[in-house]
């Protein structure tokens, strides 16, 4: 039957909307065919994907949600949707009845009220599209929209929010779309959905960028059209090319690919749009430069969208066939557009290849700083004799030196209390306690993934490193080298296996407290010449794993999941193992950078 064309399937089917539920007008939504009959194999249904979402089979999954052009009117959206969201979900799950809770403690009833419903203020009144919700749809829509808005009290801006929800809407009913849109709002993994207006612009910023690299005559001649009012004010629409310029058609066979994939997706399709209008665009007589001439490129690249000219399945085909465009890249761009916006500062390549940490001095300002504040704030923290004893050889007391502790207040770990801090930060380099301690990367927030973890740390030095285990133990290491590092080659154009200095530590807080320090320092601060190789490998690190402290045993190494990890005895620091079984399952990671170090 998914076979045959769509008019022929019409005529065999007396109720031809009967995948929309009722708070859905169908009247208006247009059904496309894709191929003639015989040309494309049979479409699956959701039984035949279930089990590969069951499996985390994710590739898989992602390409036959990519081939399998569903037409709109076909029930498997009721059941794929609320699955791939479910995917995303962080923690557990929400019981049955939740939702209705939550509503009767927001608006006293779960009756839907005869006034319109105040929206919460992160929404955009001007992009609160219902696409073909009918007016009691458009009540739900609000009412899920308000009840996130409750529950989700961090969202500031969000416009995107509410047009996915009323999509959500057209194919499962109000409490699964709830969760749906739970699930994405709080993904730790992969983004949905922007939350406050720095990152809003972000993405169209991200946008801009890649479009640039990966769509660059799309891009040269979007930045000719737009004259006077420049590409900037084009790209800052860029969402509204899909969420509410394409047709409806080809928004959800985006939204398929989108709810499974995340973000990447709309980026793609955004490139993919700006290739088709270039496309389009290239002859001068054609209708649509002559519309960006009169009329704006921006009203041109909207009306292009609104007749988009490709069946969906040939803008899905060039929006995946962009190549080398990985998603790996697209967190790069997105994270160094972030900080460059966080810190109101241009981020350069000479920046991010600067000179070893251990050649790095406080700024003047920084030492006026201290300065002021070291008579007042010191480590008032005091180990008792006993205390030192049970902490052994490896473990120096704090520093009872005036020194900069006050970035310390700002520090708001997961890991660690103040009186754990005071202890980790008279043991770091003094030079390194003058500067703000920047959070960097922390699973609770980025999600649990080697690569945006190297996306987010690898071109600062030093970094910090915090592991809490799933048996609270808390233990960790001072990093004096950029994790870049890894990809450094040698004169024969071997990756180096091993990088980092000597200035490179281990410590443990829980349940020992104790700090170990690389073999090669002696009591008075010199080296000894005569180390053995494996009495120097710091630091090392590819795609699947994190190591710090080598030879005979690894001190700490992490798995490309950063979710399971080991610990032994080495040869660099000559540390026990830090956790008593060896063996842990990371509760909480948290990395710190220092800002100006």
């Amino acid at each position: 039957m998914p076979s045959v064309m769509l008019s022929a399937v019409l005529e065999e089917e007396p109720d031809l909307y009967e995948a929309f539920p009722p708070h859905v007008d169908p009247s208006g939504i247009t059904i496309l065919t894709d191929s003639p009959p015989g040309k494309k194999a049979p479409l699956k249904n959701f039984e035949e994907i279930q089990p590969l979402i069951q499996q985390g089979r994710k590739r898989e999954l992602k390409l036959i949600i990519r081939e399998n052009s569903w037409p709109i009117n076909s029930p498997v959206r009721a059941s794929l949707w609320p699955a791939l969201c479910r995917q995303h979900q962080h923690g557990k799950s929400m019981l049955d009845g939740f939702y209705w809770d939550m509503v009767t403690q927001v608006f006293g009833t779960v009756e839907l009220p005869d006034k319109p419903i105040m929206l919460p203020p992160f929404v955009e009144a001007t992009h609160c599209l219902g696409y073909h919700l009918t007016r009691k749809g458009r009540a739900v829509a609000d009412r899920v929209v308000s009840v996130l808005g409750y529950a989700c009290p961090d969202i500031t801006y969000s416009p995107s929010l509410y047009p996915i929800t009323a999509a959500l809407l057209h194919f499962m009913p109000e409490e699964e779309c709830y969760h749906c849109m739970a699930s994405l709002v709080a993904s730790k993994e992969k983004m949905f959905i922007t939350q406050t207006k720095l990152l809003n612009e972000v993405t169209w910023k991200t946008v801009m960028q890649i479009a640039k690299k990966h769509a660059k005559s799309a891009a040269q001649h979007l930045s000719r059209l737009s004259g006077a009012i420049g590409p900037e004010r084009i790209y800052a629409d860029w969402q509204w090319w899909i969420l509410a310029a394409l047709p409806f058609p080809h928004l959800v066979r985006v939204l398929d690919c989108f709810f499974h994939e995340g973000i990447k997706v709309f980026y793609r399709v955004a490139l993919a749009i700006l290739i088709l209008f270039h496309k389009h665009t290239t002859n001068q007589n054609s209708e649509w430069y002559a519309e960006a001439t009169k009329n704006g490129v921006d009203h041109a690249i909207d009306k292009f969208c609104r007749n988009m000219p490709v069946s969906p399945t040939k803008l899905l085909r060039t929006a995946f066939t962009i190549r080398a465009l990985s998603s790996q890249y697209i967190s790069r761009v997105f994270i160094k557009t972030e900080m460059t916006l966080k810190s109101k500062q241009v981020i350069t390549g000479s920046r991010l290849v600067r000179s070893r940490s251990s050649d790095n001095l406080p700024t003047s300002q920084s030492q006026v700083n201290i300065q002021m504040m070291s008579h007042t704030l010191t480590i008032r923290e005091r180990m008792s004799e006993e205390t030192c004893k049970q902490m052994g050889s490896h473990s120096p007391g704090p520093r009872a030196l005036s020194m900069g502790v006050y970035p310390i207040q700002s520090i708001k770990s997961q890991i660690l209390d103040q009186s754990e801090l005071f202890t980790l930060w008279s043991w770091l380099p003094v030079r390194i306690t003058m500067y703000q301690p920047v959070l960097l990367y922390t699973t609770e927030e980025h999600g649990c993934s080697l690569t945006t973890f190297y996306v987010r740390v690898e071109h600062h030095e030093p970094t910090l490193l915090m592991i809490k285990t799933c048996n609270n133990e808390v233990f960790g290491a001072y990093c004096s080298t950029r994790w870049f590092e890894r990809n450094q080659k040698d004169e024969r154009g071997n990756r180096q296996a091993y990088f980092g200095t000597g200035e490179t530590f281990l410590f443990s807080l829980y349940p020992e407290r104790a700090k170990y320090p690389w073999v090669g320092c002696a009591a008075d601060g010199r080296s000894d010449e005569k180390l053995s190789h494996g009495s120097e490998l710091f630091m090392a690190a590819d795609s699947k794993m994190i190591t710090i402290g080598g030879g005979d045993g690894q001190a700490i190494w992490m798995d490309e999941n950063i979710r399971y990890g080991k610990t032994d005895r080495c040869s660099t620091f000559n540390n026990p193992p830090l956790c008593p079984s060896g063996d842990f399952e990371i509760r909480v990671l948290e990395v710190y950078g220092f800002a100006g170090a």
